[in-house]
């Protein structure tokens, strides 16, 4: 595996694949690397020749908030993992080869299209750092294709519509969510649950589960269920920041005649905001 700090000499190798007409892959990362991750790297590597894997915390996703300074940077080992999973490139810059010329007048990429709800609610400018460092990366790879997990449902609706709208020549490949025995979505900030709340936080899987157990044996009362669901999570001493039913393709709330209905939750342990959702189709 090749190491770029450097955009420059990144590009440069990736123009050589291109003369030979080798199919490039970008995984977007922020690090601190688990089995999820690899799973984007094993699904980049069936459809191209060369998977190129960003390490890049973007201070723009978290408003340089204490979130940010806490996020965890390991970088020796998530290189480790990269190498055993047969990754190509890596891509680690810093904040100054991101953003040459300062976080404060750093030109942004703002895509109002389901940015404010949601996730976005609760994380105001996320999305905005979310497609401005995207769109660099983009930009700087020039990919064919691009995998993201359906772990960040909202994020990949988001970034399918940034494509289409700025015309970036991406393929924008989903890869479903990689999960622990549990059943525990796999996350980065799955270190932050404590010991005792280790056992509980699947309430989220299975609240999300019992809706959809509803939903195909005929009730349509999103409404109801979601508060159902909201409440069997409270019981277990977590806080709730959203439960709810939505047409897969766009978001909208879930409506009695969709063919394809997510269901999407996010809530709070003591140190960590964790997300989930789960897909039907009819």
């Amino acid at each position: 595996m090749q190491i770029y700090n450097g955009i420059n000499g990144l590009r440069t190798s990736l123009n050589n694949d291109r003369s030979y007409k080798r199919r490039i892959s970008l995984v977007p990362t922020m690090g601190n690397l688990h089995d999820g991750h690899l799973a984007l790297i094993e699904r980049a590597k069936e459809t191209s020749d060369v998977v190129v894997c960003s390490i890049f915390v973007s201070a723009l996703q978290f408003n340089l908030n204490k979130d940010w300074e806490q996020y965890p940077r390991t970088f020796d080992k998530d290189c480790e993992k990269l190498r055993a999973a047969g990754c190509d490139y890596l891509f680690h810059p810093n904040e100054i080869e991101m953003y040459a010329n300062g976080l404060d007048t750093q030109t942004k990429v703002l895509c109002p299209y389901l940015t404010d709800v949601l996730c976005g609610a609760s994380r105001p400018g996320h999305f905005e750092g979310v497609t401005t460092v995207v769109s660099k990366l983009f930009n700087i790879v020039q990919p064919d294709e691009a995998v993201f997990g359906v772990k960040d449902y909202q994020q990949l609706i988001v970034i399918k519509r940034l494509v289409d709208d700025l015309c970036f020549p991406v393929n924008i490949i989903s890869a479903p969510i990689h999960r622990e025995s549990d059943g525990l979505a796999m996350s980065s900030r799955n270190w932050h649950i404590t010991d005792d709340e280790r056992p509980k936080v699947i309430i989220l899987k299975q609240s999300l589960d019992w809706i959809v157990e509803r939903i195909q044996s005929g009730n349509l009362d999103f409404f109801e269920l979601e508060n159902e669901a909201k409440a069997r999570i409270k019981k277990q001493g977590f806080d709730v920041d959203y439960i709810t039913c939505c047409n897969s393709e766009n978001l909208d709330s879930a409506a009695n005649d969709d063919k394809k209905i997510t269901v999407l939750g996010a809530m709070y342990t003591k140190k960590a905001r964790l997300i989930d959702n789960v897909s039907i189709t009819f």
